[in-house]
């Protein structure tokens, strides 16, 4: 199947073979897509080499046949926004999980259109913990596995003031008053989930207590083998430069 003029974020490229490259994207129509890219470590090829690095945003197109594609030509549609210090971590972070979790030529609209949208953002000077848990929300919710964030998983109405565990199968669940002081900081409070079902920003406390939930739930869907990301932020928090 030809593959013309569609649209794609690369998250990820490696060596393959001698002079060729292995590149993943996330496609506008395609969802999660494998390509191979032959000869592009020519020196005539530089302009296509420099368009199929991670965080591009191009137009290729390429032929499908089975579980990967072949590249026949890329052109990017705009500079990849340049990154440093926890928000390029955070850039990496984002590329992971979209290809840990995405299934490949599955496409994913809504997906696509939450990449976009944290792309940009991280390339603001905004939050950059509430731009990767909005991304979370919006990356579960994308593959089916999301749930809603202003009732518990009884359907009742959250109470801003307790706090909840989220169960990656039923949602959000209350805990009781006299749980332990650490599960009580595994858990989101009500206002932070309210906000992020609004997308509202809630404050820095609040905001703080949705990053162990949430991670909770992606380690469900991963499964045993933990995120690179996960382990090389612990890395930067032990040496005093924790990202969110």
């Amino acid at each position: 199947m030809r593959i013309e003029g569609d649209s794609a974020f690369v998250l990820h490229a490696r060596p393959w073979r001698e002079t060729s490259l292995l590149v993943e994207v996330l496609s506008a129509t395609h969802g999660r897509l494998g390509l191979v890219a032959r000869g592009v470590n020519s020196p005539k090829r530089q302009v296509l080499r420099a368009a199929l690095q991670p965080l591009q945003h191009i137009r290729y197109d390429a032929v499908l046949a089975g579980e990967l594609a072949q590249l026949r030509g890329a052109e990017a549609l705009d500079a990849a926004p340049r990154l440093g210090g926890q928000v390029q971590l955070a850039a990496f972070y984002l590329n992971e999980l979209v290809l840990r979790l995405a299934p490949r030529q599955d496409p994913l609209p809504e997906l696509f259109g939450a990449y976009a949208r944290t792309r940009a953002a991280l390339a603001d000077a905004g939050s950059l913990a509430w731009t990767l848990r909005r991304f979370e929300r919006d990356l579960l919710g994308a593959l089916g596995v999301g749930f809603e964030l202003d009732v518990d998983g009884d359907g009742q109405p959250l109470d801003p003031a307790a706090r909840y565990r989220l169960d990656p199968e039923h949602g959000p669940r209350r805990l009781l008053s006299d749980r332990g002081h650490g599960e009580r900081n595994a858990a989101a409070t009500g206002a932070a989930l309210l906000a992020l079902a609004a997308d509202v920003q809630p404050g820095p406390e609040d905001l703080a207590s949705l990053r162990l939930p949430l991670r909770a739930v992606l380690a469900h869907h991963l499964g045993p083998r933990p995120l690179a990301s996960w382990e090389m932020a612990a890395q930067l928090q032990r040496l005093g430069r924790g990202a969110d």
